[in-house]
């Protein structure tokens, strides 16, 4: 078995899990995903088409890739995973979690969320 998803319009509507043969039956085009692929990679080191297809993703067949829809409009798009990018890194600071801010285009401490120090 394997996950296919169902592209209308370059936009991913469904997907599911089936054998090739039950696919070839149905209407519609669809493309096979690989559950373990994420921005580029798999464990296995046989990544399909850059990441899982989830609904509302879009197909890009250009890049034979499923891309996740934008979080934010200044974040960028990698052109090597198909996964979008701050247009800052994510801080290296172990103790805090932080979450992206788009009016001031930076990560902000998430106060709710904050390790106590060690």
């Amino acid at each position: 078995m394997a996950h296919f998803a169902k592209i209308e319009n370059n936009l991913v509507t469904e997907v599911i899990v089936a054998e090739q043969d039950f696919i070839d039956t149905l209407s519609g085009e669809w493309v096979q995903t690989s559950y373990n692929t994420n921005d580029g990679q798999h464990p296995e080191g046989r990544p399909l088409r850059k990441n899982y297809a989830g609904i509302g993703f879009s197909y890009d067949r250009t890049r034979d890739a499923f891309i996740r829809p934008k979080p934010y409009p200044s974040w960028i798009l990698d052109e090597d995973t198909c996964g979008w990018k701050a247009p800052v890194d994510y801080p290296s600071d172990t103790t805090d979690m932080y979450g992206w801010n788009e009016d001031s285009g930076a990560w902000v401490v998430v106060e709710d969320l904050r390790l106590p120090p060690v």
